[in-house]
C-alpha cells in the first residue's frame, strides 16, 4: 500500500506504507484510517513534532554509531557500507509540503 498526500498548494507526495505510517504516527494521526486531513491550524504542531522526532532519531543514530569510550574510526568506503536513510532525511519532502500548504492556507489530505 502507498500513502498519497495531497494539497492544493503543492504536487502530490507518495510514500511507501511504512514511511507514511511512521510520519502519521509522529504527527498524532491514525495511520489505520484510509483517508485523513491535516488542517492549516494543525500544520505548525505537525512540523514541530516531525522535527523533534528527527532530532531524537539523529541523536539515537549518533549514539549507536559511536559506542562509549571508543575513539572515532574512519569509515571504509565499501559499497553498501553506508547507513540507511534517517528520519531527518525522510521527513524533508513532507515538511516542505506542510510549509507550502500553511503558507497558502491549504490543508493536506491523504
Amino acid at each position: 500500500m502507498l500513502y498519497k498526500f495531497k494539497s492544493r498548494a503543492t504536487a502530490d507526495l507518495i510514500m511507501l506504507e511504512a514511511n507514511g505510517r511512521q510520519l502519521l504516527e509522529i504527527i498524532g494521526k491514525s495511520p489505520d484510517e484510509l483517508h485523513g486531513i491535516l488542517t492549516v491550524e494543525q500544520i505548525p504542531a505537525a512540523i514541530a513534532a516531525l522535527e523533534a522526532a528527527a532530532a531524537q532519531d539523529a541523536e539515537r543514530r549518533a549514539a549507536q554509531a559511536q559506542p562509549e569510550g571508543e575513539e572515532p574510526q574512519e569509515e571504509e568506503a565499501k559499497p553498501g557500507a553506508r547507513d540507511p536513510v534517517g528520519l531527518s532525511q525522510r521527513i524533508v519532502p513532507f515538511v516542505e509540503m506542510l510549509r507550502r500548504s500553511a503558507a497558502h492556507d491549504k490543508e493536506v489530505v491523504w
